[in-house]
This record gives structure tokens, C-alpha cells and sequence, in this order.
């Protein structure tokens, strides 16, 4: 990610750790040695007041002082000399005296002109000088004790540049490892903190596709785990209220065109009723009559004129009741309850239910389709579709007797197709075939006991929806086919 978080965390870290380092060396190469150069000559001053102290004392120069003093000048890398007025070397920490002393004396008479004055008072002089044949800087004293004599000391400066290139270089190694370390260390740790962060924005992409079943899992109690709870609780509430703002939306539609429709449907609905029912009442009828005139007088045709009687009576029935289904759909108050379910189980339950017409009518049916899938729309009239498309494939299935459902995943939307084997409708007869009470085929029709309703149920059911449906001849059969919303829009 080009703005991640992780990056620049890490960027920023590093760029602090490799500005400390940084100034950390010029630190080091630019005041180190002045510093060093301070502190030896405090440590040289100290020297001369040890000595100039003595000198003012009653007890002198004694055993004691003489241990003090050598481990003084010892641990400070300090070589001395006491000399009298007359150039007599009373005492001394070097084995080479007369060259020390020659030294000093230049010091002294000024003949060497290089030699740059620190401290100059009244007791003791401090400079900073070169020894000529060895090339090496000595910080020199040069001071005059209370008893006359003059003592004279000096410490070497040399190691002290040594000591910073090796210290630079040794940081510089440092510098590098810790820039490694750090890089590594931030890395894990801003990953660790960014990882939860990613984890929610793939939630949140989810749930802008209105897929709710992400949930963040929360390991503690910190400011990101409770984010990621009151995504989940977000998550839940959206779910909730998309589900009612789609049954809202599907009422409001349904209430606007409702009343433009009613008249036409309640005119169309009586003509219907009345030509569907005149048959089956004028059978009741005829068979009644014959059974009250006694036109057969055996039992087997009393038998025979009261099972018509009754079949007629149920299917008249079995009209009303569709009659009354699909008049509440079209006149919208059938309540419409969009929820989201898995559509693939539906199917499954309805495919158990036809199980026994099927095995009676020796029809193999196959299923496209195993994974969960869920739609939104009325889970209880989805059934109602499927079982419709399902039965008619079973009633008019011939030939191989196969019937296979497919279940298609678009973008936005679910194609449920039902394939049965069997002769072609014919192709000015598709149009209609929606139509309340239309039969394609009135004889088969009949002889199931169809009334012509349930394709229109189905297409008032998808109307309801605001989805499509249809139908089409295959090679060797039909398909019937819906569609269904697969996220809310």
C-alpha cells in the first residue's frame, strides 16, 4: 500500500535512530577531543596542587605523598619533573631526564614558537606543544612551588585522536546493526498494530457490498479491539435495517401502483372466476341431478356420480384457494417480508418435499449448485416459486424424465433455472403461458387437476419482488427460470 501505515511508522523510526546515530558521531568528532583536551589539563592543574601543597606544609615530602603522587600521575599518563633554580633534577617519573629537561627548557626560554598558551598565571603556565622528533602533541605545565623550586609536567594528547577515529568507527558499525534491528523490531510491531486495522478495512469493504457475516475477532481490550466490536454491532444493526428498509421500499412501490390497478384487476378477476368455475358446476350439478332421479339404480354408479361430485368439488376449491393467493399478491395485501436467507436450502427443502411425485413418476431430478448462497427477498414466496417451477416440470416431464435445477451467481443478482425434458411450448404460446388461466395444453392440464394460475402466481410473486422470470425451449425440453437479489441495493 502506497500510504500504509506500516511504512510510515518504520520510515519514521529509522530516520530518528539514523539521526541519533548521526549526531551522535558529529558529537563525537567535533567535541570529544576538546573535551579530552579540558579534562587533562584539570587533571594536570590537580597534579601541580598536590605538589604546590606539600611544598607549603611543615611535614614536606613525604613517603605517603610520594605513593599518592606516582599513582596520580600514573592513572593520568603524567610524566613530572621538580628541578631547582640551579637546574638540578630533584625528582622525576622518567628514565630519560635529560631530554625531558631540554624539552622544558625550550618551553621555558620560548624557543619553541609553535606551542599554543591554555592557562598562564602567576604560579603555573599551560600549553599545548609538539615534540618535534616524535610528532606528537604533549599538553605541558609549567609551574613555580612555594620552596623554589619549578615543577614541570606533561601529558601526551596523541592517543586521544586515535581514540575518536576508533570510537566513529565503532559507532558507525553500531549505527548500521541498530538501523538493521530497529527496521526489523518496527516492522513487527507496526504489523502487529496494523494488521487488526487491515482486518476491519476488509470488514468494511464487505460490508459496503452489504456482506454481513465478517465479524472482527477481538483479542483484548484495547482501542482497536473496541472498534472492531462496534463494527460487529454496526454490522448486526445494518443487516437489521436494510432488511426493513427493503420490506418499506417494496410496500411503497407496491402502494403506488395499487390504485391504478385495482379496478382492472377485480373486472378481470370475477370474468375469470366465472368461466373457470361454470364447468365444474355444471358437472356438480348434472351428477346430482342423475343421483336424485335414480338414473342408476347400483351402488357402483351411485359410487361412481359421488366421487365426481367431490373431485370436481376439490378442484373448485383448490381454484378458490389460488384464486384468493393470487389476488392478494396482485392487489399488494399480501404483506411482502424481505430478509436475508441461504437460497440453496430452500431449494433442498423443496426438492425433499417432491420427492414422492417424482419416484411415482420414475423422473431423476439433478441439482447444480451445493454451496451456500444468500439472497434477499420473501423466503416463504420463494418457495412458493420454486415449488410451482418444480411440479409443472414433474407433470409434464417426458421422454428421458430428467429434470435438473441450476442455481447461476451474477454481480448483483441469483438465476435459479428448472430444466425438465419433454416436448417444446410453442413459440407463440410463451408470451401467455403467465396469463391466469391459460393452458398450453388443456387436456394434460386437466388431468392433474391444473387450473391455469400457478405460472400466474409465480409471475405476480417475482412482480412483487421487482425481479424477472421467464421461459424458454431448450434442445430437448423447457426452462423456466427467476431471478433473485443477491446483495441490497
Amino acid at each position: 500500500m502506497k500510504y500504509s501505515i506500516t511504512g510510515k511508522l518504520t520510515a519514521i523510526m529509522l530516520s530518528i535512530v539514523a539521526g541519533t546515530v548521526l549526531l551522535c558521531w558529529f558529537i563525537n568528532t567535533s567535541l570529544l577531543e576538546p573535551y579530552y583536551v579540558k579534562d587533562k589539563q584539570q587533571k594536570l592543574l590537580d597534579t601541580f596542587e598536590m605538589v604546590n601543597s606539600v611544598s607549603m606544609s611543615e611535614e614536606g615530602w613525604t613517603e605517603e605523598f610520594a605513593i599518592r603522587l606516582e599513582k596520580q600521575c600514573s592513572n593520568s599518563n603524567i610524566t613530572r619533573m621538580i628541578i631547582s633554580s640551579d637546574s638540578t633534577i630533584i625528582d622525576s617519573n622518567v628514565g630519560d631526564n635529560e631530554t625531558l629537561l631540554l624539552q622544558f627548557l625550550e618551553l621555558v626560554f620560548r624557543k619553541d614558537k609553535n606551542a599554543e598558551t591554555l592557562l598562564n598565571t602567576e604560579q603555573y603556565m599551560v600549553e599545548k606543544t609538539t615534540d618535534k622528533r616524535l610528532k606528537t602533541e604533549y599538553l605541558v605545565l609549567l609551574g613555580n612551588l612555594p620552596d623554589g623550586n619549578f615543577l614541570l609536567m606533561r601529558t601526551a594528547l596523541e592517543s586521544i585522536k586515535e581514540s575518536v577515529d576508533i570510537a566513529n568507527r565503532f559507532l558507525a558499525y553500531v549505527g548500521v546493526t541498530a538501523v538493521i534491528l530497529c527496521a526489523v523490531i518496527i516492522y513487527a510491531v507496526t504489523r502487529r498494530i496494523t494488521n487488526p486495522i487491515l482486518q476491519l478495512a476488509e470488514i468494511s469493504s464487505r460490508m459496503t457490498n452489504l456482506d454481513f457475516d465478517a465479524k472482527f475477532q477481538s483479542k483484548g481490550k484495547n482501542e482497536i479491539d473496541i472498534l472492531g466490536e462496534h463494527m460487529n454491532q454496526l454490522s448486526e444493526t445494518l443487516e437489521q435495517t436494510i432488511s426493513e428498509l427493503k420490506s418499506a421500499n417494496n410496500e411503497l412501490k407496491r402502494d403506488i401502483e395499487k390504485k391504478t390497478e385495482i379496478d382492472e384487476m377485480r373486472k378481470e378477476f370475477i370474468s375469470n372466476v366465472s368461466h373457470e368455475l361454470k364447468t365444474p358446476i355444471a358437472l356438480i350439478q348434472g351428477y346430482a341431478e342423475g343421483l336424485k332421479e335414480c338414473i342408476n339404480d347400483d351402488a357402483d354408479s351411485r359410487e361412481f356420480y359421488c366421487d365426481v361430485i367431490m373431485d370436481e368439488a376439490d378442484k373448485m376449491n383448490q381454484l378458490v384457494k389460488n384464486l384468493l393467493t393470487l389476488n392478494q399478491l396482485e392487489s399488494g395485501s399480501d404483506q411482502i417480508v424481505f430478509e436475508r436467507f441461504d437460497l440453496i436450502e430452500v431449494i433442498r427443502g423443496v426438492i425433499n418435499a417432491t420427492a414422492i411425485l417424482r419416484e411415482q413418476s420414475g423422473i431423476a431430478l439433478q441439482m447444480h449448485g451445493n454451496e451456500p448462497l444468500y439472497v434477499w427477498a420473501d423466503e416463504f414466496k420463494t418457495e412458493q416459486v420454486l415449488t410451482n417451477y418444480i411440479s409443472n416440470a414433474i407433470h409434464y416431464a417426458s421422454g428421458e424424465k430428467r429434470i435438473e435445477i441450476f442455481v447461476r451467481p451474477k454481480t448483483e443478482t441469483v438465476r435459479v433455472e428448472v430444466f425438465n425434458t419433454g416436448n417444446h411450448i410453442p413459440e407463440e404460446e410463451l408470451e401467455h403461458i403467465w396469463d391466469k388461466f391459460y393452458k398450453v395444453d388443456k387436456a394434460r392440464t386437466r388431468e392433474y387437476g391444473g387450473n391455469g394460475i400457478g405460472l400466474s402466481i409465480v409471475k405476480a410473486i417475482m412482480d412483487s419482488f421487482h425481479r424477472e422470470c421467464g421461459v424458454s425451449n431448450e434442445e430437448n425440453g423447457v426452462k423456466f427460470w427467476f431471478e433473485l437479489d443477491c446483495r441490497s441495493q
